[in-house]
């Protein structure tokens, strides 16, 4: 058997790792995405992604193993197609309109043989339901028969160090035994552990149960920072205690929102589909969207109130926020509650300024300066909000020169001019 052709449809945080892994353990990459700037700087080295190195990118560049485009049809031929495409909200409703479209791309280009892996979060029923007909449609050719078809969800952590996309236990399934091999056998190359289920819909909830389990529980904290604030009781000291139990008990700690993909869309693909199916409400996940929906809320009203026991009214106040990102170390802004800070702050009449080394203008709030964190911007800041804790903030110098800093991590330590969330 000569070298295996991968085509991998979406070269975001998701793609982009696996391309990358593909390409070194010895496949032939076609990284297909419909981005054409996104293209054009992986064709020339840059990477858009911070875990993927440019070192890396163009490592597999060197090797001709790599190739990015726009063009599907640059795919034919392909022994294993991966689909990591977007799965966004759209008015509250799944948007699938991207797995459609590349799975009508992918089944242009389908042959005899060939598996299909669909990566991308959704609903419990999609590789089977959705996936499965486009690709014979578009193919001529019936799954399980004539190619292999499975689901496989992402477990990418934009930002975490130690669990990457190699050392993270893969969930695998197939449509039937066949392609649950082929799926496994795929992954089984790329990463040090596959866990097979029995069913691509076993292994979609799967996914969704991790994200909503994260979710529901950050919605728990979250509402019980607020009351323990109003409460005078200090949430922070509570957690850490509860923290030193070795069993039952699993850490979460509230913040100014939720971002990502993850915790703000994929829960809700999953309560859309118990709504749909059997006209049930997931109560867990509809509370716990409005929770954390609400934290930048919970943010400025502290926020003001800080303001006014100085004796400033927010508008006209000069913010400065630490962090625009959704998580700590990552330029990954999507869904971040910065976006939903600055719009309040600035409705306010707020003069809001932003430092974050890692997001780049294009996909930071629009109408936003963007300053370096010095200690002049800290003095000019009426109040300094930490709402990402990068590694690469001076926390000391937060502290030393700012005039009132609201920390949502509970990094800094307490002062009189300090408050934690």
């Amino acid at each position: 058997m000569g070298v295996q052709k991968v085509a991998i449809l979406g070269q975001g945080y998701v793609g982009l790792a696996v391309a990358m892994r593909a390409v070194e353990v010895g496949f032939d990459v076609v990284g297909v995405d419909v981005d054409e700037d996104k293209v054009k700087k992986l064709a020339a080295g840059q990477s858009h992604v911070e875990d993927v190195t440019e070192e890396r990118l163009q490592a597999a560049l060197a090797s001709g193993r790599y190739t990015p485009t726009t063009v599907i049809a640059d795919a034919a031929s392909f022994d294993y197609a991966v689909i990591s495409v977007p799965t966004p909200l759209s008015e509250g409703m799944p948007d699938l309109s991207y797995i459609e479209d590349a799975a009508r791309g992918v089944g242009r280009c389908l042959e005899v043989g060939a598996t299909v892996i669909l990566e991308s979060t959704t609903y419990p029923g999609t590789t089977e339901e959705l996936v499965g007909p486009l690709l014979e449609e578009a193919s001529g050719l019936v799954a399980g028969q004539d190619f292999h078809l499975g689901y496989s969800p992402e477990r990418i952590d934009p930002g975490n160090a130690h669990w990457q996309f190699q050392n993270t236990p893969k969930v695998v399934s197939g449509i039937d035994q066949e392609s649950l091999v082929k799926v496994q056998g795929f992954f089984d190359r790329l990463v040090e552990k596959t866990v097979a289920v029995s069913s691509p819909k076993e292994a979609e909830l799967a996914k969704l149960l991790e994200n909503t389990f994260r979710h529901v529980n950050i919605a728990l904290v979250n509402e019980l920072a607020m009351f323990a604030n109003d409460l005078g009781i200090d949430v922070w000291e509570a957690i850490d205690a509860a923290s030193t139990k070795p069993f039952g008990y699993m850490r979460f700690t509230p913040g100014p929102g939720v971002g990502g993909h993850c915790l703000p869309i994929d829960p809700s693909y999953l309560s859309w589909q118990v709504r749909r199916s059997l006209g049930h409400s997931f109560r867990f996940v509809e509370l716990a969207n409005d929770v954390n929906e609400h934290m930048p809320d919970y943010v400025v009203r502290r926020l003001v109130v800080a303001l006014n026991r100085r004796s400033k009214p927010m508008k006209g106040s000069s913010v400065l926020l630490l962090g625009l990102s959704y998580k700590k170390n990552t330029g990954d802004a999507r869904e971040s509650p910065s976006h939903v800070l600055v719009r309040q702050l600035q409705n306010l009449g707020a003069d809001v300024r932003a430092a974050d080394p890692h997001v780049v203008d294009v996909h930071a709030p629009p109408a936003i300066p963007r300053v370096e964190l010095t200690p002049d911007e800290l003095a000019a800041a009426d109040a300094v909000v930490l709402v990402v804790d990068h590694d690469e903030f001076d926390l000391d110098a937060v502290v030393a020169h700012s005039r009132y800093v609201f920390d949502c991590r509970r990094v800094l330590p307490a002062a009189d001019h300090v408050e934690h969330l």
